[in-house]
């Protein structure tokens, strides 16, 4: 009896480490980071760059978030650092024009909903594949920001309202993070706990079994691009409310940071699987090595050879696992 105990316990903790590899594996590589680069730089523990870092980390983060959602159903946005571009940009121009910033920063969050529902249509009602159509809109909107600013950067005046949601702290903390970790609950709640999480996951490992048991599939496909609008919407609002101005060329590189940390996170490019504890993990890893690059006086153009670098391992480790987990659910 003992021994069929200890055998129960076993097989239940190799059940856990197998089922979160990679959300743990992220979490040590995450650690070693941090020591390391403590180690190589005094001032990297220090108060002021955690919360420096944390406040960078926070755009990047909340789209991150609703990356995990576009890949879950085994798409992909490559349009989102062109999306956070132009919303910062007509943000920028539409205050100049004296508009009041509440009204601004409720149309810059319709404007990017819309964004992703046109692209979200042409991918899940249309049939094109979401890279084609993420890659179109990386340039065209990219276009349109550079067209409208002509590429200057649009200076934000007299608006200390609007600046305090890039700048302000609240009991420390600084507000774009405080946006950044209840953005990051909410998708947590919406993956584990809700009906739409589930349809998500559902329409990610099988599509055509998911609209056969009477899932809205290809709305499920749409709303997720619709999501990711949202979010860059207001990471463009919030470098906009940061920097002080809208610009053009914000964001430059920002859909590849943002992919390596939802795939370093442990979600699966193939769909069906995904973690918002991972993608948090991920987002901080992927700042982290930014941050302590610089800090030890690395250039920071090596910062891109390691973001690649990342992509290339996590998309060889997640694969390597999921098959692993695949054959071993094949023998058990």
């Amino acid at each position: 009896m003992t021994v069929y105990t200890e055998r129960g316990q076993g097989s239940r903790i190799a059940d856990f480490f197998g089922e979160h590899a990679q959300v743990l594996s992220i979490a040590v590589f995450f650690a070693a980071c941090m020591i390391f680069f403590s180690v190589g730089s005094e001032t990297f523990l220090t108060s002021g760059n955690i919360l420096n870092i944390i406040r960078q980390a926070a755009p990047i983060l909340i789209v991150a978030i609703a990356m995990t959602f576009v890949i879950i159903t085994g798409g992909i946005d490559l349009s989102v650092g062109s999306q956070v571009a132009l919303i910062n940009a007509v943000a920028a121009v539409v205050m100049a024009m004296g508009f009041p910033w509440p009204v601004v920063v409720v149309a810059m969050i319709v404007l990017g909903g819309g964004l992703g529902f046109a692209q979200g249509w042409f991918i899940a009602y249309q049939g094109i594949p979401a890279f084609i159509v993420t890659l179109a809109g990386l340039s065209i909107l990219r276009g349109f920001a550079l067209y409208l600013t002509q590429g200057y950067s649009i200076p934000i005046q007299d608006a200390p309202g609007f600046f305090a949601l890039g700048r302000g702290i609240v009991a420390g903390f600084p507000v774009p993070a405080i946006i950044a970790v209840v953005i990051s609950f909410l998708g947590y709640v919406a993956i584990r706990s809700t009906k739409y999480g589930r349809q998500v996951v559902a329409v990610g490992s099988n599509m055509e079994a998911a609209r056969r048991v009477g899932m809205p599939a290809r709305w499920i496909i749409a709303s997720v691009y619709i999501i990711s609008g949202v979010a860059c919407a207001i990471a463009g609002l919030l470098i906009a409310a940061r920097l002080g101005s809208g610009s053009s060329n914000a964001a430059v590189g920002f859909e590849l940071q943002v992919i390596a940390a939802v795939v370093l996170g442990g979600t699966s490019l193939m769909g069906g699987r995904g973690t918002i504890i991972g993608t948090v993990l991920g987002t901080f890893t992927i700042a982290v090595i930014g941050n302590g690059l610089i800090l030890m006086h690395i250039s920071p153009f090596f910062t891109q050879i390691v973001t690649g670098a990342i992509i290339l391992v996590a998309i060889w480790l997640n694969t390597r696992i999921f098959t692993a987990n695949f054959r071993f659910g094949r023998k058990g």
